[in-house]
């Protein structure tokens, strides 16, 4: 087994620069064959304080333990946040999730300047999607993609930067970057089961499985960048109840060569989990960056 290389250490006060967005289970594990959980889902300065704006609800997936999409239930969107219900109808490892990718950025036509990807011009309220300029990203503060200078002019006309995003022939200064954002909860009823990753964007693999987290035992996890190790990876973790402290609180990892680190939990509780991956290289024609982003909620149990 590979040695893991852990550089954690406990900051001090570190304010947030953005609204982080967060979906908070009411419980990560459940016993019995049937059960439920609740969520709030909200992007807010302090994680799981809802005081900032709502998480879209249509934008929420449920997946049953394997990989089937189920439904959520009696959803409804408040000032603050969504929430909703998910039905764990049979053992094993659920997961609710947001999910976007595509392009972000900007080129030139006849003329004409075009900003790709983000909220459209009038579009409906909510929270922008991650990745759009000037929002936050779907778990962290905004970023702007690499060799961009950020928002283009404020006449440019809008493309949808959606998976389907074509660049016309005769665009000129282009500035295209790949992104991914994830904002996943793991929830199990019963018996854990395997969390399979699927090699798109920036993941989490387990190696400490999320049902089986404890105060006192380490909780070691992968992250991969499109199916491979996301080496020298930033982690953040951001314990709850912040509310009810001067401290941030912040927890700081980085991971090995292999893409693996481990944490040791100050106590029990509900963990933010974030990291960001940027970089100049891209697999998608007329794009030179990558910008993915993730986000989970890890619950740590007492010994």
């Amino acid at each position: 087994m590979r040695r893991l290389i852990v550089a954690a250490l406990l900051l001090g006060a570190a304010p947030a620069a953005a609204h982080n967005m967060w979906i908070k289970p009411s419980a990560a594990t459940v016993s019995g064959e049937d059960g439920w959980v609740s969520f709030d889902a909200a992007a807010s300065t302090d994680v799981f304080i809802a005081d900032h704006q709502p998480l879209r609800i249509e934008q929420v997936k449920a997946f049953a333990p394997d990989g089937s999409e189920t439904r959520i239930e009696n959803g409804i969107t408040g000032r603050y946040r969504s929430t909703f219900d998910l039905h764990l109808t049979r053992p094993g490892t659920w997961r609710v999730a947001i999910e976007n990718a595509g392009v972000q950025g900007s080129y030139k036509l006849g003329g004409e300047d075009y900003r790709v990807g983000g909220r459209p011009p009038g579009g409906p309220g909510g929270m922008r999607p991650p990745g759009a300029p000037g929002a936050a990203s779907a778990g962290g503060p905004a970023a702007k993609p690499p060799g961009q200078s950020g928002r283009p002019g404020a006449n440019a006309k809008f493309v949808p930067g959606g998976p389907d995003f074509a660049l016309p022939a005769g665009a000129t200064d282009v500035k295209l970057t790949q992104i991914a954002n994830r904002n996943e909860v793991f929830v199990t009823l019963g018996e854990p089961s395997e969390i399979k990753p699927t090699g798109k964007g920036l993941e989490m693999v387990p190696l400490t499985h999320p049902a089986d987290l404890v105060a006192d035992e380490p909780g070691r996890f992968r992250f991969l960048v499109e199916g491979k190790p996301a080496a020298n990876l930033e982690v953040r973790l951001i314990p709850d109840g912040k509310r009810y402290r001067n401290a941030q609180g912040e927890i700081v990892a980085k991971t090995d060569a292999a893409g693996e680190v481990s944490v040791t939990w100050p106590a029990a509780g509900l963990y933010w989990m974030n990291a960001t991956f940027q970089d100049g290289t891209s697999t998608v024609a007329n794009v030179s960056g990558r910008r993915f982003n993730y986000v989970t909620t890890l619950e740590v149990m007492t010994p």
